[in-house]
């Protein structure tokens, strides 16, 4: 398989869409942002000074995914359907989870979108947070599924060794 988005000469370039099928394309990606028991409890609550964490994180992370392609440098500019965040909150491990859908009609998938979108509300939260406890880890950010475009569906099944 070789790589779309470099030429003959290896030079970097955005790949032509323009003669593929408009089609709906559709995915999820997810994470997490581990922290200290203290932090997770305000997130919880409601607590913390900066205001409603996830409320804000949510909005952050749907405005990461319309940002995308000023982001990411041979991204193509989507015209997105759907863009949503939502939150999990795992009290065993003091982590919550986000997952991001985005949705389009277009000619190229929206995998970095949803990529995007799940890492700035996790960045968000983190800013949110940051008084409480700066050892927080974003990890496990993900593509879990997508959906439609030439090359078909796919679907996480677990983590790679």
């Amino acid at each position: 398989m070789e790589f779309t988005h470099v030429d003959q000469m290896g030079n970097a370039v955005m790949v032509d869409v323009g003669e593929k099928a408009v089609t709906s394309r559709r995915a999820v990606a997810a994470g997490k942002i581990y922290m200290s028991r203290r932090c997770f409890k305000a997130v919880k609550q409601g607590q913390c000074k900066k205001g409603d964490v996830l409320g804000v994180a949510q909005i952050g992370g749907i405005m990461g995914t319309k940002k995308t392609a000023d982001l990411i440098p041979l991204c193509h500019p989507i015209n997105l359907t759907k863009s949503s965040v939502e939150f999990v909150l795992h009290e065993e491990e003091a982590s919550v989870e986000a997952v991001c859908t985005v949705s389009c009609q277009g000619r190229t998938g929206v995998e970095m979108e949803a990529l995007t979108g799940v890492t700035a509300a996790l960045l968000t939260v983190y800013d949110m947070c940051k008084a409480i406890d700066r050892g927080m880890r974003i990890q496990d950010v993900h593509l879990v599924e997508k959906q439609g475009g030439k090359s078909g569906d796919f679907y996480c099944e677990g983590h790679y060794d």
